[in-house]
């Protein structure tokens, strides 16, 4: 399949899942679709699409990796669309994450939705973001002798 046509579609795919969370966090429809690790199938599906058809040459890749082999593998169209879809496909499953941990952990949405938005955009940076947000309750409850001792 073309590159550039499954570059296209694939933030499109995961966007409404974006959307769910970020703008109906407490929706119980949001809480149901959100709920299903099968939200980051599609775009995941479109890496498999770019990747299946050169499997030897990106297993070859990765399966020991070099840095000139993998900035060789991602400076072709269909090496940086998989990447693309790569990144897409799991930034929405930590995303996922974050978005169920913070309701269980009762973290108010409008803490998580900028959390989610630096997801969107700088995945690693996000996920710190959330740890650190997550990991603050925590302190306080420690500091007030709220917690038990381990």
């Amino acid at each position: 399949m073309d590159p550039q046509l499954l570059f296209s579609l694939t933030f499109p795919l995961a966007a409404p899942f974006w959307a769910l969370m970020i703008l109906a966090p407490g929706w119980s429809v949001t809480r149901r679709v959100i709920g299903s690790p099968l939200i980051a199938l599609p775009p995941a599906l479109v890496y498999a699409a770019l990747v299946l058809p050169q499997f030897g040459t990106v297993f070859a890749a990765v399966a020991a990796p070099e840095l000139p082999g993998i900035a060789a593998l991602l400076a072709t169209p269909a090496g940086a669309a998989a990447g693309w879809a790569h990144f897409i496909a799991f930034d929405l499953f930590a995303g996922r994450w974050i978005y169920l941990d913070g309701r269980e952990r009762g973290i108010h949405p409008l803490v998580t939705a900028p959390v989610l938005v630096l997801t969107i955009l700088l995945a690693p940076l996000g996920l710190i973001a959330h740890l650190l947000v997550r990991a603050a309750p925590a302190a306080v409850r420690r500091q007030a002798g709220l917690t038990a001792a381990r």
